[in-house]
């Protein structure tokens, strides 16, 4: 499997009629593919006007969507793209989890000079978050393969929640996030390996996504 993600921003003063027309040409440039594109929701932070997540059989026929997609996001309402292609890092699904409602992404760069004992153990640090937060219904790390936009990203760890309360109180406020994970995240901490800022973005989940990739294997 190849997989894509596209955070893509608009200009400020782009209205809602636009949106639809863009819309719209993004879901015909990935027609006849496994796609998500849905108009982000409020609260994200550096994530875009809307979310576009892909799943292709290989490289070859990622590279043809992405290619599309691209020629869309030349239009001059768009002000910018974020964005990886990543193939399917390290996924669990709770047998007895309900589906979610809400697909989150979060792209971010660690350090390149990170000892590979503490990428393991940043890596190891986000793969317990499912365990102790419940309205996590599905989830994903993966190492990123070509970063689009202007910063390198080296990770996407994604996420389908119960709802919006799900992620934005059970998750972003639990004490696993604060007391543990971040850690790795604030730079007045020592530990800290995430450099730029990162781009966490959220839609609603309108058809699976984590669940449809083919099982992946560990992180490269």
């Amino acid at each position: 499997m190849y997989e894509v993600t596209r955070l893509i921003h608009l200009a400020p003063d782009t209205g809602p009629g636009v949106l639809d027309i863009l819309l719209t040409a993004l879901r015909a440039a990935v027609d006849g593919a496994h796609a998500l594109v849905e108009p982000t929701l409020p609260g994200v932070r550096n994530g875009g006007d809307v979310l576009l997540r892909l799943s292709c059989t290989d490289a070859v026929s990622g590279r043809a969507v992405t290619d599309r997609v691209a020629e869309v996001c030349g239009r001059g309402e768009v002000l910018r793209v974020d964005g990886a292609d990543h193939r399917p890092g390290v996924r669990g699904t709770a047998e007895q989890r309900s589906s979610g409602t809400v697909f989150r992404t979060l792209l971010l760069r660690a350090n390149p000079a990170t000892p590979a004992h503490t990428l393991a153990e940043f890596e190891a640090d986000l793969l317990r978050m499912p365990g102790y937060i419940p309205t996590i219904r599905a989830w994903r790390l993966s190492r990123v393969d070509r970063a689009v936009g202007a910063t390198e990203w080296t990770h996407v760890w994604e996420q389908e929640f119960t709802d919006l309360d799900g992620l934005a109180g059970a998750y972003l406020a639990h004490p696993v996030h604060w007391g543990l994970v971040d850690r790795w995240f604030d730079p007045e901490c020592p530990e800290s390996i995430v450099r730029d800022r990162i781009c966490h973005s959220f839609c609603a989940r309108t058809r699976p996504v984590l669940s449809v990739s083919a099982a992946p294997g560990p992180l490269p």
